[in-house]
């Protein structure tokens, strides 16, 4: 690597650098823009429009507290009708987060006083009760406002500060129905109340299947009936939807209803990068492929609007989701993601508007389910519907071999070892010996180029000239070829394991098996282990230093310093000395913040592959190459395809060899 490549790179480390600085900076100033016209057009009384401009500004940074008291301060004011517009009620921001407090603020809706004399007029007012659904694995709580899912605890999981995994909480979630009525006026199910129908409040369903019914009733025999199913010892709730006898209450030109599902995503990881980094809006096409917002993407905010038929979306977390299924399915979609400050308890909003297809019959059934639980591969796999899509173990040969083989390995260690440390190192030790015939050959190779070391040096005195390339590149491709060496010989055995690699860095992350197992100083190896919290911040390096990172550092240098072509006899490429300590430190930088267990793994495979080195020295001898070589010059050479076409490309350029 010469100068100029090595100033090409700093030059591309410094535009990528000013860009990310460039596009903070325009953020701030597009959001302070946006808060200087709408404080103006408040003070003028102006109060639509200022509302539009605040939205505007939390667009640009999410959670800004002053935007988010200005918007309520206006929607208490201006007391917006249920029957305004559906969609943007759906991406109202009155639950945006406090960050004062890191509570979440809850507009409550104004109600029309219109509706009080039309349908549903009794489900405006009414009492909040909770019923609750039980087994081994869920707890979940359901309001009678809304008939939605108040709460979601996974009994068998806690927090990284040993709280309650509880993967959404409060008024902040949106969970029903939007439609407008025969007279024009907008429902929304998740504000209004339900009425608890034969159920109890308490529901055991430890030993047997328990259920809880709910209705929204516009009159005695027309009505919305929710019914949530849990069953024992599973993560899967029924969630069946009737319509009955509401033919003559909704829009009769209504084909499609929207579902309006959004949710609050709560940190529940140690580091809050990382799990930002997996936490995403995923969903699976109708009888087609996975798809979804990209993981470790930068965007403050993302939205896809989805135009084909969805079998299910998951709002899914570094190691848990949940996931609304049609079991028919959702014609159509709207997604979006927003990023949430950091100061805050939540990572992420996720909102979701799912179309389904409305009859305007006596009677109209949605059969929908919800998974609440880990992105556990083969627990996923159990339920089907591809939600082990959920786990990302990568694409093509990277997936295959997580699937099928270091999963496979993982689990069957795992039957008979409780420390994932050391399950780790066994791991590591099995795919080591069998990847070692390819390492050997490559230390073969390498032995071999440093014996012929001496010999290489006299061919380049031999040609010293700069047009004399092509005979040098002759002789020395001839050299090898009699000591039974390829100069591709070190390089590729060693390319051949890099999908494994790239396999540990897909699977180590998102594996929940590592999620709070500890090992050695490594509190949990799903997250970085901290020997040190810094008092500050280093970009790109965070606030601790990670000691499993240094390791494998410091073990990285060291066996690329042992491979180096110094150390095998080659020649040395200009600026690959800085090479080999500039990769090992980008990549300290990066995986700082990731997992404990990843980088864990790449030491052990570093001290491996450098004991493996030193054995093999043990196995090739010096002479014995020699002695090949020499026999070489007596047996007739036999010119290979390449040799004939170097030969040819020097008939070209006037070179004509001597007789």
């Amino acid at each position: 690597m010469d100068k100029n490549t090595i100033a090409g790179l700093v030059l591309i480390f410094a535009i990528f650098l000013g860009f990310s600085l460039y596009n903070s900076n325009k953020l701030k100033k597009s959001h302070d823009s946006a808060v200087e016209r709408a404080d103006s057009l408040y003070n003028k009384g102006q109060l639509e429009a200022a509302r539009t401009e605040y939205r505007k500004a939390l667009q640009y940074k999410p959670g800004s507290p002053e935007s988010v008291e200005k918007v309520n301060e206006i929607n208490a004011i201006l007391q917006p009708q249920v029957a305004s517009d559906t969609t943007a009620q759906n991406r109202n921001v009155a639950d945006i987060i406090r960050q004062e407090d890191k509570t979440v603020i809850t507009a409550e809706p104004q109600t029309d006083p219109l509706m009080l004399t039309g349908d549903f007029a009794s489900a405006y007012t009414g009492t909040q009760d909770f019923i609750t659904l039980s087994n081994s694995k869920l707890e979940l709580k359901v309001s009678t406002k809304g008939g939605r899912i108040y709460s979601a605890r996974l009994k068998e999981y806690f927090t990284f500060d040993s709280r309650p995994v509880i993967l959404f909480d409060g008024d902040s979630t949106v969970f029903g129905f939007n439609f407008f009525t025969n007279d024009n006026r907008g429902i929304r199910t998740n504000d209004l109340y339900f009425t608890p129908y034969e159920t109890e409040g308490y529901i055991d369903a430890s030993t047997e299947q328990g259920k809880a019914v709910l209705r929204l009733y516009a009159d005695e025999s027309s009505y919305i009936e929710y019914t949530y199913t849990i069953e024992p010892d599973s993560y899967m709730i029924g969630f069946d939807v009737r319509f009955i006898d509401m033919g003559s209450k909704i829009a009769a030109n209504l084909s499609t209803l929207i579902f309006d599902w959004q949710a609050y995503i709560p940190q529940m990881e140690k580091g809050r990068q990382n799990e930002n980094n997996y936490t995403q809006i995923k969903y699976k096409h109708y009888q087609d492929e996975f798809d979804g917002f990209r993981e470790r993407s930068q965007k403050e905010f993302e939205e896809a609007e989805i135009p084909t038929k969805l079998r299910w979306v998951a709002f899914k977390d570094q190691f848990f989701s949940t996931v609304l299924i049609a079991e028919e399915n959702f014609s159509n979609g709207i997604v979006s993601m927003t990023n949430l400050d950091e100061s805050t308890k939540y990572l992420k909003l996720f909102t979701s508007e799912l179309g389904l297809q409305y009859d305007p019959g006596s009677t109209t059934s949605y059969d929908l389910k919800l998974y609440i639980g880990p992105n556990h591969v083969s627990t996923l796999q159990e339920y089907g519907y591809n939600l082990n899509e959920l786990v990302f173990l990568g694409r093509n040969v990277i997936r295959f071999i997580n699937r099928y083989v270091i999963i496979t390995l993982f689990n069957w260690l795992n039957n008979f070892i409780g420390n994932y440390g050391l399950i780790i190192l066994i791991l590591t030790l099995i795919i080591k010996l069998v990847l070692f015939p390819l390492t050997f050959k490559s230390f073969q190779s390498q032995a071999k180029m440093k014996v012929l070391k001496p010999m290489v040096d006299e061919i380049n005195k031999k040609f010293p000239k700069k047009e004399d390339a092509m005979k040098k590149q002759q002789a020395t491709m001839d050299l090898y070829k009699r000591a039974g060496v390829s100069p591709l010989g070190g390089c590729l055995p060693m390319a051949l394991q890099m999908p494994i690699l790239f396999a540990m860095f897909r699977f180590f992350p998102t594996s929940i098996e590592l999620r709070q197992e500890g090992f050695l100083w490594a509190a949990d190896l799903s997250t970085y282990d901290s020997i040190i919290d810094l008092p500050f911040t280093i970009p790109m390096y965070g606030d601790h230093v990670s000691l499993f990172t240094l390791l494998m550092t410091v073990s990285t240098i060291l066996t690329m310093k042992l491979n180096s072509p110094a150390q095998t006899g080659q020649e040395q490429m200009p600026g690959m000395k800085m090479m080999m300590y500039m990769m090992p430190i980008m990549f300290m930088l990066i995986l700082n913040n990731y997992s404990s267990g990843l980088t864990y793994y790449y030491f052990l495979a570093n001290i491996i592959t450098f004991g493996q080195n030193m054995l093999s020295k043990r196995f090739i001898n010096d002479e014995e190459v020699l002695k090949k070589l020499e026999s070489g010059k007596k047996t007739p050479k036999k010119k290979s395809s390449f040799q004939k076409r170097l030969e040819e490309a020097a008939r070209q350029r006037g070179y004509r060899p001597k007789k």
